[in-house]
């Protein structure tokens, strides 16, 4: 995520500010209630600090997962009312106020740093995944909870509302792993399903290493899109100014999916990107949901 949207502070006491990243979707924006932007940054920060610790810098793979365990001791400590340690106080400082002011719930917290560290464990090993429904599972721990998070802030808890909820944030992480593969590639970060790659003879370390590269992706690119559109009518249940926001992830997601095969279905070449031209058919697309 990225501090490239106005919206979105750091935590004043923070010693360690996360890297800044470019980022596809709003995070606290204007669009959000007044009242609800300082628990959102909160998690936001929360996860972005995890996701540094687990991808950013030169530690190996050991330290990593012990500054992420470091880390969950902290967390377990702001979720039981206790003190946590100096090391992020900007971050557990401002979790501990949302955590109690909104009763957010523990699991999605838990299971976001799960991902950050399964994340370590599979770069580490060079493993990847073995189909689309191990990809979903994965999915399941590190998009799916931010999307809970905000629905519990937003007071929207039944079921229906929830499933949509999931479809949105795995299929904006799908996206952001089509988006991606020029990156993670080579930093040993492999999220192409294997079974797929092999139905259709791709290297899943290497998929344009062939013409069969760009079909892959066009397939991964089409259950992205069918994935979001399934989860898409939650934008209506979304209360007030925050409705529109979630339009704007909807449609954002949907944008990048438009680049990606604008390009041939080739982001292994390069990333593409949304620029401040995107920003009128994004909210004219928004308009008509």
């Amino acid at each position: 995520m990225s501090s490239d949207n106005p919206g979105v502070t750091a935590p004043p006491d923070d010693r360690r500010r996360p890297a800044e990243h470019y980022e596809n979707f709003p995070v606290a924006s204007w669009l959000c209630p007044p009242r609800l932007r300082p628990p959102i940054a909160a998690i936001y920060w929360y996860a972005r600090t995890a996701d540094d610790i687990a991808d950013e810098g030169s530690a190996t793979a050991a330290e990593r997962l012990a500054e992420l365990a470091a880390y969950r001791m902290d967390l377990v400590a702001c979720l039981g009312g206790n003190t946590a340690s100096e090391r992020w106080p900007g971050v557990f400082q401002s979790l501990a106020r949302a955590v109690r002011d909104f009763q957010l719930p523990p699991e999605p917290l838990l299971h976001l740093l799960d991902a950050f560290v399964q994340d370590v464990e599979k770069t580490r090993d060079g493993a990847g995944y073995p189909d689309r429904a191990a990809l979903l599972a994965y999915c399941r721990l590190s998009a799916n909870p931010i999307g809970r998070l905000l629905l519990h802030l937003y007071g929207v808890h039944d079921a229906t509302a929830l499933v949509q909820s999931d479809a949105i944030c795995s299929a904006l992480q799908l996206i952001n792993f089509w988006q991606d593969l020029s990156v993670d590639l080579p930093r040993g970060r492999y999220y192409l399903p294997e079974q797929d790659c092999r139905d259709l003879g791709v290297d899943c370390r290497n998929p344009g290493s062939a013409w069969q590269g760009a079909a892959l992706v066009g397939e991964l690119c089409d259950w992205s899109r069918e994935l979001m559109l399934s989860g898409a009518p939650l934008v209506h249940r979304v209360p007030g100014r925050a409705g529109w926001e979630l339009r704007l992830v909807v449609q954002g997601g949907l944008r990048i999916l438009d680049r990606i095969q604008a390009s041939g279905y080739r982001s292994i070449e390069r990333r593409p990107r949304l620029s401040a031209a995107d920003a009128l058919p994004l909210l004219w697309r928004s308009a008509r949901m």
